[in-house]
């Protein structure tokens, strides 16, 4: 299977989180502000292991952070 497309919605979830910032949510997760602005943009794929903190400080799945569409 090839992957298709990722998106993510990270930045409609820190919008959601009262406009939260890049800055604030990089704090959170342990990464550089320029790690968030690279993955909103699609130029960074991350790591498991950031995606799962991302989806923990939004309290929501990983499947609501990051999507992934496959080719049949």
């Amino acid at each position: 299977m090839k992957v298709k497309e990722v998106t993510n919605n990270i930045r409609d979830l820190r919008y959601n989180a009262d406009n939260m910032s890049q800055q604030q949510l990089s704090e959170l997760v342990g990464c550089s502000r320029q790690t968030i602005n690279a993955l909103e943009k699609n130029r960074y794929s991350p790591s498991f292991v950031l995606v799962k903190k991302i989806a923990m400080v939004f309290n929501v799945s990983i499947n609501e952070v990051i999507e992934i569409e496959f080719d049949k």
